[in-house]
C-alpha cells in the first residue's frame, strides 16, 4: 500500500509522514510530495519517495499520485481565491490515480461554518463526495502553534490581540492533527467518516492569556477587537491585507463557536488525552 501525502514541506505534512514511519509504515511505501521537494531531500535520503506536486500544475500531480492507494490532501495554504480550484485539481487527479481513499483536512463545522475559510473547506468536502472518491473528512480546529509560535511577540507586547470574544477554541498541537491523519490512514473503518477534531479542554482567548500570563510568569492581557481593527493590526505587524482579513474573519468565526467541538474524536482517534494548552505552553517557552 503506498500512502501519498500532499504539502509534505509543510509543517502538518512533515509531521504525518513521520507519524507514519512511527506506525510502521516502510518508508518506500509513503509519497511525500511538494512544490519545492529540495525542502524535503533529508525525507528522500531515508527511502521516502518524493515527488513534486503543484496543486496548480495537473500534469505534476498526475505524476505524483500514480500508483498510490490513499492519499492525505492537506489543504492549500495558497490565497483564498485559489484554494478551491487547487484542491478540485488534487481531486481530479486523484480520481484519474484510481486512488482508492482520500483524507482531506477540513476545519470544524465546515458544513455549517460562515468563516471564509469554512466555505472553502466547504466547498472542498462537497466536490470530494461528489466526486464518489472514498473519503474521509478530519475537521481539525485551531493550532496551539497558532498562538506558541508567537509567545515572544506577546510577551513583548503584554496582550493578546483578537476579535473571538468569549469563544471557546478547541485547540490541539499540529503533532496531534497528523497522529489522527496516521490512523486514518492505517487502519480500517474510516470510510465516510466526519471528524470533529480538537483538543478536550478548549479555552477562551482570555483564558489564553490567562494561562501565558501563569507560565511565563508575567501578566497577559487579553484584547478584544472589532474584526476590521484586528486585521487592521495585523496588516500593520507585516501580514499580507487578504491574510489578515482571513484571519481577522476567523476569529469572528470563534466568537460564534465555529472552532469548538466537544466530540472526543481526536482522543478517541490517537487513543491518548490531546496535548492541553497547559503542556504546551512551558514547552514552547523553554525554546
Amino acid at each position: 500500500m503506498s500512502i501519498v501525502v500532499t504539502g509534505a514541506t509543510g509543517q502538518l505534512g512533515r509531521l504525518t509522514v513521520e507519524a507514519l514511519l512511527r506506525r510502521g509504515i516502510p518508508a518506500g511505501d509513503i509519497i511525500a510530495t511538494g512544490r519545492d521537494i529540495t525542502r524535503i531531500k533529508d525525507l528522500a535520503d531515508r527511502g521516502i519517495t518524493v515527488r513534486r506536486a503543484d496543486f496548480a500544475d495537473p500534469d505534476s500531480l498526475a505524476e505524483a499520485f500514480e500508483g498510490a492507494d490513499e492519499l492525505l490532501l492537506i489543504s492549500a495554504s495558497v490565497p483564498v481565491g485559489e484554494r478551491v480550484a487547487n484542491h478540485r485539481r488534487v481531486i481530479d487527479a486523484a480520481a484519474s490515480a484510481g486512488v482508492s481513499l482520500v483524507v482531506y483536512t477540513s476545519t470544524t463545522h465546515a458544513d455549517t461554518a460562515g468563516s471564509v475559510l469554512g466555505n472553502t473547506h466547504r466547498e472542498t468536502e462537497e466536490y470530494l463526495r461528489d466526486r464518489g472518491i472514498p473519503s474521509v473528512m478530519l475537521r481539525n480546529s485551531w493550532y496551539l502553534e497558532n498562538y506558541t509560535a508567537h509567545l515572544p511577540q506577546i510577551l513583548g507586547n503584554g496582550v493578546v490581540v483578537g476579535a473571538a470574544g468569549e469563544g471557546r477554541i478547541s485547540g490541539a498541537t499540529r503533532a496531534d492533527y497528523a497522529e489522527a491523519a496516521a490512523v486514518v490512514l492505517t487502519t480500517e473503518g474510516h470510510i465516510g467518516a466526519v471528524y470533529e477534531l480538537g483538543g478536550d479542554e478548549s479555552f477562551t482567548l482570555t483564558e489564553l492569556s490567562g494561562a501565558i500570563s501563569a507560565a511565563a510568569g508575567q501578566q497577559v492581557t487579553y484584547a478584544d477587537l472589532p474584526v476590521s481593527e484586528l486585521a487592521q493590526v495585523l496588516t500593520a505587524a507585516g501580514l499580507p491585507g487578504e491574510l489578515a482579513e482571513v484571519l481577522a474573519d476567523a476569529d469572528r468565526a470563534m466568537s460564534r463557536g465555529e472552532m469548538f467541538t466537544d466530540s472526543g474524536d481526536l482522543h478517541r482517534l490517537i487513543g491518548r488525552p490531546p496535548v492541553t494548552l497547559a503542556e504546551a505552553l512551558p514547552v514552547a517557552l523553554s525554546r
